[in-house]
């Protein structure tokens, strides 16, 4: 969504687009690496009350998302006010990422970008009228996110759940991530498309669209607060749809 923003910022959501496909992989990638290292929490449970040992600890990592997104709120204005340079960047660059990158992690620019450091303001919320923001586009974006927050932890604490079938139950982890990447792909990435476009077009307002993208990032800081209690009930019909499968 802040891709987005930035694009429609410098009348480049194309190029955009493409950095935030970069951003996507990066994402996916740290999501499977968080795949062993939570895995590894149920090898070491303790045999005496392993449930309430690995839920205390992915209760944790879940609340550790939730402060993750309030730091990525409070750096909305300095993420969009270097991204848009990279965009530009990697339009003058003709669309080259390896040389956006060599460039970008040079001394001079990195000594540049310290200059876009800064906090929110009130001024940010200035002029966004709030009740042009989609209220079903929130609470979708908000359960999908909950979704996602809790694929993986679901899917391995559903393996002590079920452990005659905790391979079956684990491996669902991919099935469940997969389905909130098809979920936003319908539901939330065509809808904020069509604002941009219209941004970028003329026929729409770029204060609406930041304040949509505001909205987003909070509907997805609820979302993490609605994983902590989707995460049980969660785990608890994966251990019960495994059954299917033997």
């Amino acid at each position: 969504m802040q891709f987005v923003l930035s694009g429609a910022r410098v009348m480049l959501l194309a190029s955009a687009l493409s950095l935030f496909n970069l951003m996507v992989m990066v994402s996916r990638l740290a999501n499977m690496m968080q795949q062993p290292f939570t895995g590894s929490l149920i090898d070491n449970a303790p045999t005496t009350d392993p449930l309430t040992f690995v839920a205390a600890q992915f209760r944790f990592i879940i609340g550790s998302a939730t402060v993750g997104t309030i730091v990525g709120m409070l750096l909305l204005p300095t993420f969009i006010a270097i991204f848009s340079r990279a965009i530009i960047h990697l339009s003058k660059e003709r669309g080259s990422i390896p040389a956006l990158l060599w460039k970008g992690f040079t001394f001079e620019y990195i000594k540049r970008g310290r200059k876009h450091i800064h906090l929110p303001r009130i001024s940010y919320l200035k002029d966004i009228h709030w009740k042009d923001i989609p209220v079903q586009l929130f609470l979708t974006n908000m359960v999908i996110t909950a979704i996602y927050t809790i694929g993986v932890l679901a899917a391995l604490y559903a393996a002590l759940l079920a452990p005659e079938r905790a391979l079956t139950a684990t491996m669902a982890s991919g099935l469940i991530n997969g389905i909130a990447t098809i979920l936003l792909i319908i539901f939330i990435d065509p809808k904020i498309s069509i604002i941009a476009d219209d941004v970028i077009n003329k026929k729409g307002n770029y204060l609406n669209l930041k304040g949509v993208s505001l909205m987003m990032i909070f509907s997805r800081l609820l979302g993490t607060i609605l994983a902590q209690f989707l995460f049980i009930p969660g785990a608890e019909y994966i251990a019960w749809f495994t059954k299917f499968f033997v």
